[in-house]
């Protein structure tokens, strides 16, 4: 007896030491959960957001995430902010989307549940494209229809002339809201400085610092400044200027000073091309590579990040560009 309370006692400072390493695992080793707890989204971040809204982030991650939504956090509590305020117990106004009156719903929670369900159908169906996502959201899934007949892809004007023919159709006087878009905008601002990434293009960061003052700016034709407002071109060509990078005016010519590149072979920073988004020369549209299948550029929709894995920037691509210095 006496040789084991001996031996209990003479390992109790690698008991100890065993108890303080496991606690330190446990604080520092789940860092990384704690880094998304209050983001998801890292193109967007919430701005103006009602308390009564905020309070249930902690809501809104867990049925985002399990809907697999949880990179558009952000932008759904934005939603919710434009739909509710947070001022109804149906905070994300779902009852019709499951086919029931407005506000039938009076449990907050399944607002959420059934509202981000829904947002994530609508998502999927969409192609990802957010603000057609957004519109859906208030106009129902056949405006993706509607924008699939025409082009594929959310412009504000069609968001208008969807209005409008659905009004007439019903002899409504008005149907939904065509600034829907806009509107949840309000509620959110850029993420941010950008991060660095390996392998870009040098001058990467300075480039995409500058271009995403304007995120969520309208396009406008022929647009070169900060003033006047940005085209596709012009924005790039302002944007890399910032880097000490002297681009021509137009994508065209943009095109033209780069050395073609495989999508394989692509990093932030290049550039990527387009063709027929519009009646005009072979090359019609420019936008900044970001990585992962995404680009961020000045369309029709505004200035804002595009997906090129699918839909109607995949079907207009030419090629990748490497920008000759």
């Amino acid at each position: 007896m006496k040789k084991l309370l001996t031996a209990f006692f003479s390992s109790l400072p690698i008991i100890f030491f065993g108890v303080m390493l496991l606690i330190v695992v446990l604080i520092f080793g789940g860092s990384n959960q704690k880094e998304e707890i209050g983001g998801g989204d890292e193109e967007f971040v919430t701005n103006g957001i009602a308390p009564e809204i905020e309070r249930l982030r902690h809501v809104f991650e867990k049925y985002a995430r399990k809907e697999g939504v949880y990179d558009q956090l952000n932008i759904i509590m934005a939603l919710t902010m434009q739909e509710s305020g947070g001022r109804y117990l149906d905070i994300m106004q779902s009852s019709e989307s499951i086919g029931l009156p407005p506000n039938t719903i009076t449990n907050p929670e399944y607002s959420i549940q059934v509202g981000i369900k829904h947002f994530a159908a609508v998502y999927k169906k969409a192609g990802g494209d957010v603000r057609l996502t957004l519109q859906s959201y208030n106009y129902g899934g056949g405006f993706i229809d509607f924008v699939k007949k025409r082009g594929g892809k959310y412009t504000k004007a069609l968001a208008l002339e969807f209005s409008k023919f659905q009004a007439l159709k019903l002899g409504w006087r008005s149907y939904g809201d065509p600034n829907y878009v806009d509107n949840v905008f309000r509620y959110l601002k850029g993420g941010g400085s950008v991060k660095p990434v390996n392998g870009a293009v040098e001058g990467y960061e300075v480039i995409m610092n500058e271009a995403l003052k304007y995120e969520g700016n309208p396009y406008q034709w022929a647009g070169s400044t900060p003033d006047t407002g940005f085209d596709c071109s012009g924005l790039v060509q302002w944007a890399y200027r910032k880097a000490g990078i002297s681009l021509p005016r137009t994508a065209q010519e943009q095109y033209g000073a780069t050395k073609k590149i495989a999508e394989s072979e692509a990093v932030a920073g290049d550039l990527v091309f387009f063709t027929g988004t519009y009646q005009g020369k072979f090359i019609t549209h420019v936008g900044i590579y970001v990585g992962e299948g995404r680009m961020f550029n000045s369309n029709d929709s505004g200035v804002q990040y595009s997906q090129l894995k699918k839909g109607y920037w995949r079907d207009h691509l030419v090629s990748f560009g490497r920008i000759k210095r």
